[in-house]
């Protein structure tokens, strides 16, 4: 009889249909060290259940990944969660039938989602005018001045005392220059760095209704006498090899972490891979500023991505992609994440766990994109929400690259930025009225 029911169990077990595993497919655009981190959360996830098996996805560089999820959306087969660059933002809130709001996503999923525990500066830029987060903050960091403490010291300069203001930058890249350094200074993501957060950082508008926040009629206002003087100095240190661009996007980074270059403007972000590949000591500062100008600093604009949820997707997988933010948003697993990358806390908790552990103490430096953060903001400083963003900054490439090579000057730059950038800006204006 035994023998039996043990038999009868074993048959019925065999009918039953072979447990699967829900999976989330989520795309993103980290490469090299961070993208290590990225799997490297997904596998920590999936080993703690079992009901849910997210599934990481490289798909290039962030304009490359937010191309391909539209083309997929349209196709019908987009992932459940897509990591989309800031300036991808209002293209993503505009796209009402594509995504679905976080809030909701928690709320499906029966977790428990507090948006006051996010720190404001990153939460608000992801918040909708009637309060609903649209997005999770994810990856954010913000802009920071990166330089080597060796070729300081090499140079004569002080290695613990980086330049603060955009006069010292170009004394102390002479300097380096004067040493043999054929690189003294460049940046990565000139557009973010050298117009969107120096505006910001200066208390000055990059684009009108409060830099988009105010309504779509948004226009660029990058024309300003600040504007032209700080390009024109940019120039001016290329000219004489005191500034060396070298590329779109992040393509700079390489040449700061190999110590080709010696200074920077970049992301907080870099810190990880100057931590773990560079052959020399790296320090960080804040974003430099002219200290003439009234307001200054004031605060710097958030960068990096947040992640949005897909529509078109079953019940089941929007509560998986619910854990999944939940795991995400713990506070030890952030406080890790800012420790491991250089990208920012983006809960208070997160930030107050890593200060209690004395990280910013022993590794100076990682505290400076904090603190450039949480300061107070302005009306012309929370940050800039444009529409078609992602074509304005490849303007911003194109007609920059024009003035570093002195085939124009900073004045005629920025005027044609400011003329191309405002066509963008009506036409996306047009399309999302009503």
């Amino acid at each position: 009889m035994k023998l039996k029911m043990i038999a009868l169990a074993a048959l019925t077990a065999a009918a039953l249909p072979a447990y699967a595993q829900v999976e989330i497919q989520w795309w993103h655009s980290m490469s090299g060290q961070l993208g290590e981190w990225v799997n490297g959360l997904a596998k920590d996830f999936n080993s703690k259940q079992t009901a849910y098996k997210v599934v990481p996805v490289f798909k290039g560089t962030y304009p490359e990944s937010f191309a391909a999820a539209i083309a997929a959306f349209r196709a019908g087969n987009a992932p459940h969660v897509l990591q989309v660059f800031e300036v991808g933002t209002a293209s993503m809130m505009a796209s009402k039938g594509a995504i679905k709001p976080v809030s909701e996503i928690m709320q499906m999923g029966g977790a428990k989602f507090d948006t006051s525990v996010y720190v404001p500066a990153v939460s608000g830029y992801y918040t909708a005018p009637n309060g609903q987060m649209l997005s999770l903050p994810f990856n954010s960091s913000t802009t920071v001045f990166h330089y080597n403490k060796d070729a300081f010291k090499a140079a004569g300069l002080n290695p613990d005392s980086p330049p603060t203001t955009w006069p010292e930058v170009a004394l102390a890249a002479a300097k380096l220059k004067a040493s043999g350094h054929k690189c003294p200074f460049t940046t990565s993501w000139q557009s973010w760095t050298q117009l969107e957060s120096f505006s910001a950082w200066h208390n000055v508008e990059f684009a009108t209704q409060r830099n988009g926040f105010n309504g779509l009629n948004t226009r660029l206002a990058v024309t300003t006498p600040l504007h032209v003087r700080h390009i024109e100095n940019l120039a001016n240190m290329a000219q004489q090899g005191l500034f060396v661009y070298k590329g779109r996007n992040n393509s700079a980074d390489a040449t700061y972490v190999s110590g080709e270059c010696a200074m920077t403007t970049g992301s907080s972000a870099l810190y990880g891979a100057v931590k773990r590949n560079a052959k020399f000591q790296g320090g960080i500062g804040a974003l430099p500023f002219y200290p003439d100008v009234p307001g200054a600093p004031q605060n710097t604009v958030i960068g990096g991505a947040s992640l949005w949820v897909m529509n078109g997707k079953k019940a089941e997988e929007y509560k998986g992609v619910a854990e999944f933010f939940t795991y995400l948003s713990n506070a030890d697993v952030q406080a890790k994440s800012h420790q491991e990358t250089g990208y920012l806390p983006i809960t208070t908790a997160a930030f107050g766990i890593t200060e209690k552990s004395g990280f910013y103490k022993q590794n100076p430096g990682t505290d400076v994109s904090v603190s450039q953060m949480i300061r107070k903001t302005t009306d012309k400083s929370r940050g800039i929400r444009l529409g078609n963003f992602v074509q304005i900054r490849t303007i911003i490439d194109e007609e920059l690259e024009q003035v570093w090579a002195g085939k124009k000057t900073a004045k005629e730059g920025l005027d044609t930025i400011k003329k191309r950038g405002d066509v963008e800006l009506e036409k996306f204006e047009k399309a999302n009225k009503g």
